[in-house]
Formats: structure tokens, C-alpha cells, sequence
């Protein structure tokens, strides 16, 4: 009797120890002496003790940052610049048994692609191009990563760095850029005053009288104003005879 007891004692001891919850973005990896045996599904999972043991593997999508790289442009501009690259585990097997460690892993194998392809382009088209860029990063961590069951949703270059004194130009630039659509929209606006101005002289000049009344229309505003100054204007047909008299 005491050797059942003990020996159920012992069962259930084991049981308990060998008990493992999976969650239900988790998948769990079932080492059997050292080998691969299998992949447990989320929910209640037993093992045996000290003969099996399990790794339990993420399958959620994982974001890692790429820190901040010191990359030489294709036109010699020294930048900085970071990224985050957006990843999934699909087969949790490759992914625990063909690397140490695939996080870091594909967060290394995102800096050398960084720097590769930014190194590769101008900074003018880094800027203009910043999807364009990233795709390329995305595409080389990719099928690198495959080969540990990991797919590579996407990247994102976030900061980029400039040198200070570029920063200064690029100011200056803008600055200069504003300054000159500013004169050519003063220019145009002079440009439609002054032919606004020519087309009423035009009209002022073929209308007899048209003259006379605009000036008795000045006069008469000028003389609401008391402390305005009041002047007296000769009609242009009075001038006109007095010239043709003089000569």
C-alpha cells in the first residue's frame, strides 16, 4: 500500500511539473531528449520532465527598432539614420532551431541592409524616396530571413540626420525659395493693378467729360474732410481752347 502511494504521490508530482499553457499567439516547441519531436498547439500541454523540455515561440507580429546608423551617401554626405522593421514567425520551428536568437538576428541583418542600400543612393533621393528605400530594405531582410521561418512585413526608415551645416543650407534654401515666390506674386499683383489702371485711363480718355466728372468726384470727397486742403481744377477742354488761343 505504501509503495502505491508513493508511487502515485510520485505520478502526480510529475504531472504537475509537466503541465504547460500555451497561449493563443504562442506556439510551443517540444524538445525530447535533445531532438525535435513536435510543435504544441495553444491550451493545456503535458511533457515528461527532465526528459522533454518546450520553447515557447511568439507568432504575433514583432516590431524592432534598428538604431541609429552613421552611413556615407552615394554623394559623400554623412547621414544618420534609423529604422523599425515589423516581422512574424511562421514556422517556429525554423525559427528555434536554426538561429540562437531570430529577433536579434533579423534586427543585425536589418542594419547591414541599411546601410547597404542607403549607402547606394544620393540624399536627394533618399528624402524623395523614402518608400521606395524601405521596400528595398524590406525585400533583401526578407529573403535573408526566410531561411529561419521568418517573414519580414515591413520597414520603415523613421529619422534622418542631417549634417548641421547642411541643415543650414537647406534653411537658407527654403528661406530663399519663399522669398522669391513672395516677389512674384507682389510682381503680379503690381502687373493687374497697373493694367487696371491703364484699361480706366483708356476708357476715362475716350468718353468726353469722363475726366471732368471723376475730378468734380475727387473734389467732392476731398471736401468732406474739413481738414483737408481744397483745390480747384481747371476743366481739360477750358485748357485745351486757352492753348489753342495762346499759340
Amino acid at each position: 500500500m505504501f509503495i502505491i502511494s508513493t508511487a502515485l504521490i510520485f505520478i502526480t508530482i510529475i504531472l504537475i511539473n509537466g503541465i504547460r499553457i500555451i497561449n493563443q499567439y504562442e506556439r510551443g516547441i517540444v524538445l525530447t531528449l535533445g531532438k525535435f519531436t513536435g510543435i504544441r498547439s495553444p491550451g493545456f500541454n503535458i511533457i515528461i520532465p527532465v526528459i522533454q523540455i518546450i520553447r515557447k515561440v511568439d507568432v504575433r507580429s514583432t516590431p524592432v527598432d534598428v538604431p541609429k546608423q552613421e552611413v556615407i551617401t552615394k554623394d559623400n554626405v554623412t547621414i544618420g539614420v534609423d529604422a523599425v522593421v515589423y516581422f512574424r514567425v511562421i514556422d517556429p520551428a525554423r525559427a528555434v532551431l536554426e538561429t540562437t536568437n531570430y529577433t536579434y538576428a533579423t534586427s543585425q541583418f536589418a542594419q547591414a541592409a541599411l546601410r547597404d542600400v542607403v549607402g547606394n543612393v544620393e540624399l536627394d533621393e533618399l528624402l524623395g524616396k523614402r518608400e521606395e528605400i524601405s521596400m528595398q530594405i524590406k525585400k533583401i531582410v526578407d529573403a535573408e530571413t526566410d531561411k529561419w521561418g521568418i517573414d519580414v512585413e515591413n520597414v520603415k526608415l523613421q529619422n534622418i540626420e542631417l549634417p548641421q551645416d547642411m541643415k543650414r543650407a537647406m534653411a537658407k534654401q527654403a528661406e530663399a525659395e519663399r522669398e522669391r515666390r513672395a516677389n512674384v506674386i507682389n510682381a503680379d499683383a503690381e502687373r493687374m493693378v497697373a493694367q487696371t489702371l491703364a484699361d480706366a485711363a483708356k476708357l476715362l480718355s475716350g468718353t468726353p467729360g469722363a475726366i471732368n466728372l471723376r475730378t468734380l468726384n475727387t473734389l467732392e470727397r476731398i471736401s468732406a474732410e474739413p481738414s483737408q486742403k481744397t483745390f480747384f481744377a481747371f476743366p481739360m477742354e477750358l485748357i485745351d481752347v486757352l492753348r489753342q488761343n495762346k499759340q
